[in-house]
Protein backbone atom coordinates (compact mmCIF):
# COMPACT_ATOMS: atom_id res chain seq x y z
CA UNK A 1 0.00 0.00 0.00
CA UNK A 2 1.16 3.37 -0.98
CA UNK A 3 0.14 6.90 0.31
CA UNK A 4 1.23 9.27 -1.75
CA UNK A 5 0.56 13.57 -0.37
CA UNK A 6 -1.02 15.60 -2.58
CA UNK A 7 1.53 17.83 -3.88
CA UNK A 8 0.78 21.49 -3.82
CA UNK A 9 -1.34 20.48 -1.12
CA UNK A 10 -1.20 21.20 3.01
CA UNK A 11 -3.60 18.22 3.49
CA UNK A 12 -5.13 15.48 1.86
CA UNK A 13 -3.62 12.17 -0.21
CA UNK A 14 -3.89 9.58 -2.66
CA UNK A 15 -3.47 5.52 -1.49
CA UNK A 16 -2.73 2.88 -4.30
CA UNK A 17 -1.90 -0.31 -4.29
CA UNK A 18 -4.74 -1.78 -2.09
CA UNK A 19 -7.85 -3.06 -2.41
CA UNK A 20 -10.54 -1.57 0.36
CA UNK A 21 -12.95 -4.67 -0.33
CA UNK A 22 -10.46 -6.45 1.15
CA UNK A 23 -8.58 -5.25 3.81
CA UNK A 24 -6.74 -6.15 6.07
CA UNK A 25 -6.83 -5.06 9.67
CA UNK A 26 -3.34 -3.87 9.60
CA UNK A 27 -4.01 -1.97 6.67
CA UNK A 28 -7.03 0.17 8.34
CA UNK A 29 -4.74 0.63 11.21
CA UNK A 30 -2.58 2.72 8.45
CA UNK A 31 -5.40 3.91 6.46
CA UNK A 32 -7.39 5.47 9.93
CA UNK A 33 -3.92 7.28 10.81
CA UNK A 34 -3.39 8.49 7.79
CA UNK A 35 -7.03 9.73 7.66
CA UNK A 36 -6.83 11.83 10.94
CA UNK A 37 -3.13 13.29 9.58
CA UNK A 38 -3.99 14.23 6.22
CA UNK A 39 -7.90 14.97 6.82
CA UNK A 40 -8.73 12.99 3.21
CA UNK A 41 -7.64 10.17 1.42
CA UNK A 42 -8.41 9.63 -2.45
CA UNK A 43 -8.42 6.21 -3.58
CA UNK A 44 -8.66 5.92 -7.33
CA UNK A 45 -9.98 2.26 -9.60
CA UNK A 46 -11.68 0.68 -6.34
CA UNK A 47 -14.66 -0.21 -7.93
CA UNK A 48 -16.76 -1.20 -4.35
CA UNK A 49 -19.92 -2.74 -4.54
CA UNK A 50 -22.30 -1.55 -1.91
CA UNK A 51 -21.73 -3.91 0.27
CA UNK A 52 -18.08 -3.29 0.43
CA UNK A 53 -19.01 0.76 0.81
CA UNK A 54 -20.97 -0.37 4.45
CA UNK A 55 -18.35 -2.60 5.42
CA UNK A 56 -15.49 -0.10 5.03
CA UNK A 57 -17.38 2.31 6.26
CA UNK A 58 -18.72 0.60 9.35
CA UNK A 59 -14.89 -0.04 10.17
CA UNK A 60 -15.42 4.03 10.88
CA UNK A 61 -18.36 3.35 13.36
CA UNK A 62 -21.98 3.13 12.97
CA UNK A 63 -23.43 4.60 9.92
CA UNK A 64 -25.92 7.25 9.72
CA UNK A 65 -26.41 5.65 5.93
CA UNK A 66 -24.58 3.35 3.68
CA UNK A 67 -24.24 3.17 -0.24
CA UNK A 68 -27.06 5.16 -0.51
CA UNK A 69 -27.77 6.97 -4.28
CA UNK A 70 -26.27 10.69 -4.39
CA UNK A 71 -27.21 10.93 -7.95
CA UNK A 72 -29.67 12.76 -10.50
CA UNK A 73 -31.17 9.38 -11.45
CA UNK A 74 -32.82 6.74 -9.88
CA UNK A 75 -30.80 3.47 -9.09
CA UNK A 76 -33.13 0.03 -10.52
CA UNK A 77 -33.64 -2.68 -7.92
CA UNK A 78 -30.63 -4.71 -9.59
CA UNK A 79 -28.32 -2.02 -8.65
CA UNK A 80 -27.74 0.02 -11.82
CA UNK A 81 -29.16 3.45 -12.50
CA UNK A 82 -31.93 4.57 -15.01
CA UNK A 83 -30.91 6.50 -17.76
CA UNK A 84 -33.82 9.05 -17.41
CA UNK A 85 -31.99 12.19 -14.96
CA UNK A 86 -34.67 13.62 -12.29
CA UNK A 87 -36.59 16.79 -12.91
CA UNK A 88 -34.35 20.03 -11.64
CA UNK A 89 -37.36 21.35 -9.62
CA UNK A 90 -37.38 17.79 -7.60
CA UNK A 91 -36.49 18.35 -3.96
CA UNK A 92 -33.17 15.71 -4.43
CA UNK A 93 -32.48 17.92 -7.12
CA UNK A 94 -32.73 21.21 -5.34
CA UNK A 95 -30.98 19.44 -2.58
CA UNK A 96 -28.29 18.32 -5.14
CA UNK A 97 -27.87 21.56 -6.36
CA UNK A 98 -27.41 23.17 -2.35
CA UNK A 99 -24.95 21.20 -1.89
CA UNK A 100 -22.73 22.92 -4.11
CA UNK A 101 -22.39 24.87 -1.70
CA UNK A 102 -19.36 24.63 1.42
CA UNK A 103 -20.20 22.39 3.84
CA UNK A 104 -19.74 19.66 6.37
CA UNK A 105 -22.31 16.89 7.12
CA UNK A 106 -24.95 16.96 9.14
CA UNK A 107 -24.57 19.64 11.40
CA UNK A 108 -28.21 20.51 11.39
CA UNK A 109 -28.54 16.86 12.98
CA UNK A 110 -28.06 16.56 17.06
CA UNK A 111 -24.49 14.47 16.52
CA UNK A 112 -23.08 15.83 13.61
CA UNK A 113 -21.35 13.48 11.47
CA UNK A 114 -17.68 12.13 12.04
CA UNK A 115 -16.86 11.28 8.50
CA UNK A 116 -18.10 10.86 5.00
CA UNK A 117 -17.07 8.80 1.91
CA UNK A 118 -18.30 8.88 -1.78
CA UNK A 119 -17.74 6.07 -4.35
CA UNK A 120 -18.19 6.97 -8.47
CA UNK A 121 -20.44 4.73 -10.44
CA UNK A 122 -21.05 7.24 -13.27
CA UNK A 123 -19.72 10.46 -13.82
CA UNK A 124 -20.84 13.42 -16.67
CA UNK A 125 -17.77 14.01 -19.11
CA UNK A 126 -16.98 17.67 -17.41
CA UNK A 127 -18.10 19.35 -14.32
CA UNK A 128 -19.12 17.65 -11.16
CA UNK A 129 -15.97 17.33 -8.84
CA UNK A 130 -16.27 17.43 -5.71
CA UNK A 131 -14.38 19.97 -4.04
CA UNK A 132 -12.27 19.65 -0.32
CA UNK A 133 -11.36 22.43 1.83
CA UNK A 134 -8.52 22.44 4.97
CA UNK A 135 -10.40 24.17 8.41
CA UNK A 136 -7.17 22.72 10.58
CA UNK A 137 -5.02 24.80 8.09
CA UNK A 138 -7.30 27.86 7.73
CA UNK A 139 -7.77 28.22 11.61
CA UNK A 140 -3.91 27.67 11.92
CA UNK A 141 -3.11 30.80 9.61
CA UNK A 142 -5.76 33.53 11.29
CA UNK A 143 -4.24 36.45 13.00
CA UNK A 144 -4.64 36.15 16.94
CA UNK A 145 -6.96 39.45 16.85
CA UNK A 146 -9.42 36.88 14.69
CA UNK A 147 -8.30 33.72 16.82
CA UNK A 148 -9.37 35.72 19.87
CA UNK A 149 -12.31 37.50 18.89
CA UNK A 150 -14.41 33.91 17.52
CA UNK A 151 -12.83 31.90 20.87
CA UNK A 152 -15.81 30.89 22.84
CA UNK A 153 -18.37 32.33 19.75
CA UNK A 154 -21.15 29.81 18.60
CA UNK A 155 -23.45 29.53 15.44
CA UNK A 156 -26.72 27.97 15.07
CA UNK A 157 -26.61 24.96 11.65
CA UNK A 158 -29.65 24.34 10.20
CA UNK A 159 -30.25 22.97 6.40
CA UNK A 160 -33.56 24.75 6.01
CA UNK A 161 -31.61 27.68 6.25
CA UNK A 162 -28.97 26.70 4.15
CA UNK A 163 -31.32 25.75 0.98
CA UNK A 164 -33.16 29.26 1.63
CA UNK A 165 -29.87 31.51 1.83
CA UNK A 166 -28.01 29.70 -1.07
CA UNK A 167 -30.99 28.77 -3.47
CA UNK A 168 -34.05 30.36 -2.57
CA UNK A 169 -35.36 26.63 -2.02
CA UNK A 170 -37.74 26.14 1.25
CA UNK A 171 -38.51 22.46 1.40
CA UNK A 172 -41.60 21.07 3.44
CA UNK A 173 -41.21 19.46 6.77
CA UNK A 174 -41.76 16.09 6.15
CA UNK A 175 -42.12 13.52 8.99
CA UNK A 176 -41.85 10.84 6.45
CA UNK A 177 -39.10 9.47 4.03
CA UNK A 178 -35.31 10.39 3.50
CA UNK A 179 -35.69 14.30 4.10
CA UNK A 180 -37.54 13.99 7.44
CA UNK A 181 -33.99 14.29 9.10
CA UNK A 182 -32.39 16.80 7.02
CA UNK A 183 -35.07 19.57 7.06
CA UNK A 184 -37.06 19.69 10.15
CA UNK A 185 -37.42 22.80 12.50
CA UNK A 186 -34.25 22.50 14.70
CA UNK A 187 -31.17 24.17 14.47
CA UNK A 188 -27.87 22.94 16.57
CA UNK A 189 -25.70 25.70 18.81
CA UNK A 190 -21.90 24.23 17.47
CA UNK A 191 -18.64 25.84 18.21
CA UNK A 192 -17.05 27.73 15.75
CA UNK A 193 -13.85 26.76 16.56
CA UNK A 194 -14.07 22.87 17.08
CA UNK A 195 -10.99 21.16 19.18
CA UNK A 196 -11.15 17.57 16.86
CA UNK A 197 -11.93 14.69 19.41
CA UNK A 198 -9.06 12.51 18.14
CA UNK A 199 -6.25 14.53 17.22
CA UNK A 200 -7.18 17.84 19.67
CA UNK A 201 -6.27 20.22 16.69
CA UNK A 202 -8.00 23.28 16.23
CA UNK A 203 -10.28 24.30 13.07
CA UNK A 204 -13.10 26.54 12.00
CA UNK A 205 -16.05 24.44 11.55
CA UNK A 206 -18.93 26.65 9.72
CA UNK A 207 -20.43 26.62 6.33
CA UNK A 208 -23.49 27.02 4.59
CA UNK A 209 -25.27 25.10 7.42
CA UNK A 210 -24.23 27.94 10.48
CA UNK A 211 -26.09 31.21 10.99
CA UNK A 212 -27.08 33.57 13.85
CA UNK A 213 -24.19 34.01 16.11
CA UNK A 214 -25.52 34.50 19.36
CA UNK A 215 -24.56 37.86 20.79
CA UNK A 216 -24.10 39.41 17.39
CA UNK A 217 -26.47 41.00 15.55
CA UNK A 218 -27.73 39.63 12.31
CA UNK A 219 -25.50 41.82 9.63
CA UNK A 220 -22.40 41.26 12.07
CA UNK A 221 -23.05 37.45 12.47
CA UNK A 222 -23.43 37.19 8.50
CA UNK A 223 -19.92 38.87 7.89
CA UNK A 224 -17.81 37.13 10.19
CA UNK A 225 -18.78 33.80 9.38
CA UNK A 226 -18.76 34.43 5.37
CA UNK A 227 -15.35 36.29 5.68
CA UNK A 228 -14.22 33.20 8.05
CA UNK A 229 -15.58 30.68 5.11
CA UNK A 230 -13.52 32.91 2.40
CA UNK A 231 -10.30 33.29 4.18
CA UNK A 232 -10.38 29.36 4.33
CA UNK A 233 -10.76 28.59 0.77
CA UNK A 234 -8.76 32.01 -0.67
CA UNK A 235 -5.50 30.01 -0.05
CA UNK A 236 -4.79 26.97 -3.11
CA UNK A 237 -2.65 25.06 -1.08
CA UNK A 238 -6.09 24.74 1.21
CA UNK A 239 -8.24 23.67 -1.32
CA UNK A 240 -8.50 20.32 -3.36
CA UNK A 241 -10.30 19.28 -6.67
CA UNK A 242 -11.51 15.78 -7.04
CA UNK A 243 -11.63 14.75 -11.11
CA UNK A 244 -14.48 12.00 -10.97
CA UNK A 245 -13.31 8.56 -12.70
CA UNK A 246 -15.50 5.97 -12.30
CA UNK A 247 -14.49 3.52 -9.19
CA UNK A 248 -12.92 6.40 -7.59
CA UNK A 249 -13.91 6.21 -3.33
CA UNK A 250 -13.04 10.05 -1.66
CA UNK A 251 -13.17 9.51 1.96
CA UNK A 252 -12.63 12.77 4.36
CA UNK A 253 -13.36 13.66 7.73
CA UNK A 254 -16.05 15.90 8.69
CA UNK A 255 -15.01 17.44 11.67
CA UNK A 256 -12.02 19.19 10.23
CA UNK A 257 -13.15 20.04 6.41
CA UNK A 258 -15.54 21.88 4.28
CA UNK A 259 -16.58 20.26 0.95
CA UNK A 260 -19.02 20.58 -1.97
CA UNK A 261 -19.76 19.70 -5.47
CA UNK A 262 -19.86 21.27 -8.15
CA UNK A 263 -22.15 22.29 -11.44
CA UNK A 264 -22.34 20.17 -14.43
CA UNK A 265 -25.00 19.13 -17.26
CA UNK A 266 -27.85 18.45 -15.25
CA UNK A 267 -29.40 16.61 -18.27
CA UNK A 268 -26.13 13.96 -18.44
CA UNK A 269 -26.07 11.42 -15.71
CA UNK A 270 -24.16 11.69 -12.65
CA UNK A 271 -24.21 8.85 -9.74
CA UNK A 272 -22.08 8.12 -6.78
CA UNK A 273 -22.75 6.15 -3.71
CA UNK A 274 -22.41 8.34 -0.18
CA UNK A 275 -22.00 6.68 2.92
CA UNK A 276 -21.66 8.48 6.15
CA UNK A 277 -20.57 7.82 9.52
CA UNK A 278 -22.50 8.83 12.64
CA UNK A 279 -21.02 10.77 14.87
CA UNK A 280 -20.41 10.04 18.33
CA UNK A 281 -21.23 11.86 21.70
CA UNK A 282 -18.70 14.52 21.61
CA UNK A 283 -20.33 15.78 18.31
CA UNK A 284 -23.25 16.38 20.15
CA UNK A 285 -25.01 19.59 20.16
CA UNK A 286 -28.27 18.60 21.90
CA UNK A 287 -31.55 16.65 21.33
CA UNK A 288 -35.09 18.43 19.83
CA UNK A 289 -36.43 17.54 23.63
CA UNK A 290 -33.86 19.51 25.60
CA UNK A 291 -35.13 23.02 26.67
CA UNK A 292 -31.79 24.08 24.80
CA UNK A 293 -33.43 23.58 21.87
CA UNK A 294 -35.81 26.06 21.89
CA UNK A 295 -33.43 28.77 21.01
CA UNK A 296 -32.24 27.23 18.26
CA UNK A 297 -36.12 26.84 16.70
CA UNK A 298 -36.91 30.38 17.47
CA UNK A 299 -33.70 31.75 16.34
CA UNK A 300 -34.53 29.79 12.69
CA UNK A 301 -38.02 30.55 12.66
CA UNK A 302 -37.26 34.44 12.45
CA UNK A 303 -34.20 33.75 10.23
CA UNK A 304 -36.70 31.88 7.87
CA UNK A 305 -39.19 34.67 7.80
CA UNK A 306 -36.82 37.20 6.53
CA UNK A 307 -35.21 34.72 3.92
CA UNK A 308 -38.41 34.59 2.44
CA UNK A 309 -38.13 38.02 0.92
CA UNK A 310 -33.99 37.90 0.45
CA UNK A 311 -34.34 34.65 -1.56
CA UNK A 312 -37.17 35.45 -3.96
CA UNK A 313 -34.27 36.40 -6.67
CA UNK A 314 -32.37 32.97 -6.09
CA UNK A 315 -32.77 30.13 -8.48
CA UNK A 316 -35.63 28.67 -7.07
CA UNK A 317 -37.60 32.34 -6.27
CA UNK A 318 -38.06 31.11 -2.64
CA UNK A 319 -40.90 28.04 -4.07
CA UNK A 320 -41.50 24.98 -2.50
CA UNK A 321 -40.55 21.89 -4.61
CA UNK A 322 -43.71 19.61 -5.98
CA UNK A 323 -44.03 16.39 -4.68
Amino acid sequence: MQITPIAGKVFGAEVTDVSLGDLTDEQFVEIKQAFLDFGFLAFPGQFLSAEENIAFGERFGPLEFGALPLSNVKRLPDGTFAEKVLNLDSQTMRSNVGNETWHTDSTYKPLSSKCAMLSAVVVPEHGGETELADMRAGYAALDEATKERIDGLSAFHSNQYSQAKDIGDFPRIDSNGFFKDVYHQEAYLRPVVKVHPETGVKNLFLGRHAFGIPGLDRSESQELLASLLDFVVSDESRTYTHYWQPGDTLLWDNRALLHRARPYDYSKPRALLGTRVAGDDTELSYYPEDPAAQAGRDALAAELELLREESADLMYGATTASR
